[in-house]
């Protein structure tokens, strides 16, 4: 099995073969033909807690990154009846079972890890979903509760990038009022996908973003404290919750002590995966492309993800 490892962030990602480890009967091998890229991909490298959980927990051998992939079944365990050789798949990787990461020829998962795709969803597509895709489902309804609420009202702070651009998307299909944050640029993407689109660069930013709250939900994806609790905790409607896709220090405490501000990790898998292949499927949720980067060249995409200006998302392809 041919992946892509390093050592550290400092040493640049390189093929190496591995010996394919024997396929147990409840999974399934697949060969990617798009894998999706997320921060945490990067940030793995550079040793960050979920890089440590990763060294802990995950295969013993090379660091091999990536958790979304899209592509086709090349060999299914004896007991996986739903699935079959040349199914065309999603789905996500998942170090604490001890399967390696999705920059790889191959990946070798749980049948129930993978959802079916139509003919009519292109791999580079469905390989965007996995990660941002299921976390922005999961900040929205989840944890927002979003399809419970009597005039469901969503905020998305980072309404361009990868788990935001899904999250305008979501609250607007079932029925809530979409406000997406973003800079000047890409006011026009949040309003095509729509949202109503608040420019951070406003001069009063907050009566802004009031006047068409209070929120029951919102998705804090930026990150780094740019936006800060008591500026979303006044934004709350009684029983809102602030979701941070990325916190920063300063939240680790307010996450710890009960109250509206938790943190998300979603986790891809078919019960998550497949709502978002419908709604891709069914042509309701769009996926927007930064760029598609061939695999050889995951080097450079870690690069431009690492800027922070990406907006949609950036998918390496085979």
């Amino acid at each position: 099995m041919q992946v892509l490892s390093s050592v550290s962030h400092r040493d640049p990602l390189r093929w190496c073969d591995l010996p394919d480890r024997p396929l147990r009967l409840d999974e399934v091998r697949v060969n990617v033909r798009a894998a999706g890229v997320n921060p945490v991909d990067w940030k793995m490298r550079q040793g960050d807690l979920l890089g440590v959980a990763q060294r802990i927990l995950g295969p013993r051998g090379p660091l091999v990154v990536g958790v979304d992939f899209a592509g086709d079944v090349a060999q299914v365990g004896s007991n996986v009846t739903d699935l079959k050789v040349g199914d065309r798949v999603v789905g996500g990787t998942d170090f604490s079972r001890g399967q390696f990461g999705s920059y790889a020829r191959q990946v070798q998962v749980r049948a129930d890890q993978c959802a079916l795709l139509p003919d009519n969803v292109d791999f580079a597509d469905a390989a965007c979903l996995p990660v941002a895709g299921v976390t922005a489902q999961t900040c929205l309804f989840s944890l927002g509760k979003l399809k419970e609420r009597s005039d469901p009202r969503a905020l998305i702070l980072g309404a361009s990038g990868g788990v935001g651009h899904f999250a305008v998307q979501l609250a607007r299909i079932h029925g809530a009022v979409s406000v997406g944050v973003c800079s000047t640029r890409n006011v026009e993407l949040v309003k095509r996908l729509g949202g109503i689109a608040i420019d951070y660069n406003q001069t009063d930013l907050q009566a802004a973003v009031a006047h068409h709250g209070p929120y029951d939900v919102i998705v804090d994806a930026v990150g780094g404290g740019a936006y800060a609790a008591k500026f979303c905790l006044q934004l709350l409607k009684p029983g809102g919750v602030r979701v941070l896709v990325v916190p920063s220090p300063a939240d680790y405490l307010s996450i710890a002590l009960p109250g509206p501000t938790v943190t998300v990790l979603g986790r891809p898998n078919r019960e998550t995966l497949a709502p978002l292949v419908a709604e891709l499927a069914a042509g309701r949720l769009q996926v927007v492309i930064q760029e598609k980067i061939p695999m050889d060249q995951a080097e450079r995409a870690h690069e431009v993800s690492r800027a922070g200006k990406v907006v949609g998302k950036l998918v390496l392809v085979a």
